[in-house]
């Protein structure tokens, strides 16, 4: 083996780093019966694209009617203060009017079982529709909703004060099933502060929580009508929408940018 000294300055950086690297992921909560796996604390001048992809356009409104078009322009999506910011904007481009951002870890990252916390404070205004969520990964040979699909976090901004959880699955008479709740706060809105918002999955059943209370609770036998879709992997999508068939349009009154913030991602793999 070739013997190579390297300078002290060098040396001093890599432990440096090193020791706070550790220190950081020393900080993170743990749980007991989990493992952190992979996490984004979102430190870095910019988006990771070892983890993340943008998905970019329209694409026919994706499925709902939107109104965004989304790009990968650091005007709508960057980091900020050890945050990500994905900012909706009022601005033309090609025939949309508004732009925004979303990413996925489709092929980068995927979850089967585990924990998954995602702290973020959220935009509130008419037309808005942020979320937190996962698809099946399988979702380029199992169409939608067979493939499955989590949401951790939908908001629409005309209920400031209430997100709402789900899961999505194909029924056996092949129409689309839904199991969902909301969570209400009884003061401020989601604008005002950051919360946690985390899916807790295990094997035979699955919990919507905020801020550590579970609000949506599924066993596995509640999905007896169709094909269940969550014994296979998943990934993680983030995106703020603009109109559509859920939260309607904007209006003049709306006011852009508006901006989600997500300060971190937590992934804790089920220790069996």
């Amino acid at each position: 083996m070739k013997k190579i000294i390297l300078p002290f300055s060098i040396l001093c950086y890599a432990f440096v780093f090193n020791n706070v690297h550790a220190q950081n992921v020393a900080s993170i909560p743990q749980y007991q019966g989990y493992t952190l796996a992979w996490h984004d604390e979102f430190d870095e001048n910019k988006l990771n694209e070892k983890d993340w992809t943008y998905e970019l356009g329209n694409r026919n409104g994706w499925g709902n009617h939107e109104l965004e078009y989304y790009t990968s322009s650091p005007k709508n999506i960057y980091t900020s203060k050890g945050n990500l910011v994905i900012e909706a904007r009022r601005e033309k481009k090609d025939d949309f009017d508004y732009t925004s951002a979303r990413i996925d870890t489709k092929n980068k990252q995927e979850f089967l079982y585990g924990r998954i916390d995602m702290r973020a404070k959220l935009p509130v205004d008419k037309g808005l529709w942020p979320a937190l969520w996962l698809l099946g990964s399988n979702i380029s040979t199992v169409p939608w909703p067979k493939c499955g699909e989590i949401d951790v976090m939908e908001l629409i901004g005309k209920n400031p004060k209430e997100v709402v959880g789900s899961f999505h699955w194909k029924k056996a008479d092949g129409t689309e099933g839904t199991i969902n709740n909301k969570y209400d706060l009884t003061d401020e809105d989601f604008s005002k502060n950051f919360h946690v918002y985390s899916l807790i999955w295990r094997k035979d059943s699955m919990q919507i929580l905020v801020d550590n209370f579970p609000y949506v609770k599924v066993a596995r036998e509640d999905f007896n009508d169709g094909t269940y879709p969550f014994d296979k992997p998943f990934f993680l999508l983030f995106n703020v929408a603009v109109g559509g068939d859920w939260p309607g349009n904007p209006d003049n009154a709306t006011k852009f940018p508006q901006k989600m913030l997500v300060d971190y991602v937590r992934y804790y793999k089920l220790n069996y």
